[in-house]
């Protein structure tokens, strides 16, 4: 056979072997898209009847929970109400005084709990504490990241600490924090970290810019390590929660403004506690408090910005500088 002959059929036999895996590739596509369309609609049907179920409460009953902030506020009335749950509550705080009479409180009351002063923006003191933590205690099944600070006034009065200061305690400290008790948990396959973001996360507010810039950074992080949790490990039972509370009286909020006061008046801090610890309970991902606020969040990015402006002018809620 001739030279041209052989290139001839090799060219051929190239091109039957090249549109055989061309056809082949098409129909693999084609099934993907079949089994994401079955796949998709049958999450969103789960989904709805997901809303008309009750969803079964994680048992806390005997387990380490570790709380910032617990000195005061909604840290303070979650750890009394997971102490009241039957868990062991490891509190942090700054404020040792304030911490101590949290531990001191729920002993009273028959619950388990120890003290520990931290200052979270001390990534080596933190680090440091939390090795002694596991050592003391062993495996801390939830984590909750609650500290925080919420200077209120205009951008151009921030000082340059005061921006940093919120930002290490209400975004960075939380990275310390993860990576100093996320190993275990993904060893262990299992556990809880609960980060506060706030309503501030989900709508810009005026007087509250820097703080705004935290809170949404928070919930832009466990969405991110929500994710990449799952695709290292498609088996992950890792629970990663984010809380959105709304205004909550515990006195970081020192001029809140609301037109209508009955509709949008300050939460209890153990109002929204009990809310939090139920939200972590069911392991859901994110939660508002009110829960509401997060179906308004999203609803919300449906309409025009002009027309939500004009609905937000009209609510006239948000907080006045604390300033004067």
């Amino acid at each position: 056979m001739s030279k041209v002959s052989q290139s001839a059929g090799n060219a051929s036999g190239n091109g039957t072997t090249t549109n055989s895996s061309d056809i082949y590739n098409i129909v693999l596509l084609v099934v993907d898209i079949v089994m994401l369309l079955v796949k998709f609609w049958l999450s969103i049907i789960e989904s709805i009847i997901g809303l008309f179920q009750t969803k079964p409460l994680e048992n806390v009953n005997g387990k380490f929970v570790l709380i910032t902030g617990a000195g005061h506020g909604m840290g303070k009335q979650m750890a009394l109400q997971y102490a009241a749950l039957g868990a062991t509550v490891i509190c942090w705080d700054v404020n040792e005084q304030t911490n101590n009479q949290t531990v001191k409180d729920i002993k009273q009351k028959g619950g388990k709990a120890f003290g520990y002063v931290c200052n979270v923006t001390k990534r080596e003191e933190l680090i440091e504490l939390a090795q002694k933590v596991r050592k003391e205690h062993g495996f801390i099944h939830v984590v909750v990241n609650n500290a925080g600070i919420m200077p209120c006034h205009p951008i151009l009065e921030h000082t340059e600490n005061e921006i940093r200061l919120m930002y290490d305690i209400n975004v960075i400290s939380h990275f310390w924090m993860i990576q100093s008790f996320l190993p275990d948990m993904i060893e262990r396959n299992e556990g809880s970290i609960v980060a506060l973001s706030s309503c501030a996360g989900l709508f810009g507010l005026i007087n509250l810019v820097p703080y705004c810039g935290t809170k949404f950074a928070v919930r832009g992080y466990m969405a991110a390590l929500s994710e990449e949790l799952r695709q290292k490990n498609p088996q992950n039972n890792v629970k990663l929660t984010t809380i959105y509370p709304y205004m909550i009286d515990t006195g970081l909020c020192k001029n809140p403004r609301y037109r209508f006061p009955n509709l949008f008046k300050l939460i209890a801090p153990d109002v929204a506690a009990a809310s939090i610890i139920q939200a972590q309970r069911e392991g859901l991902e994110e939660a508002a408090v009110p829960r509401s606020y997060l179906t308004l969040e999203k609803i919300g990015r449906l309409v025009p910005r002009k027309a939500m402006r004009l609905v937000n002018d009209f609510i006239d809620t948000g907080v006045d500088t604390d300033k004067y």
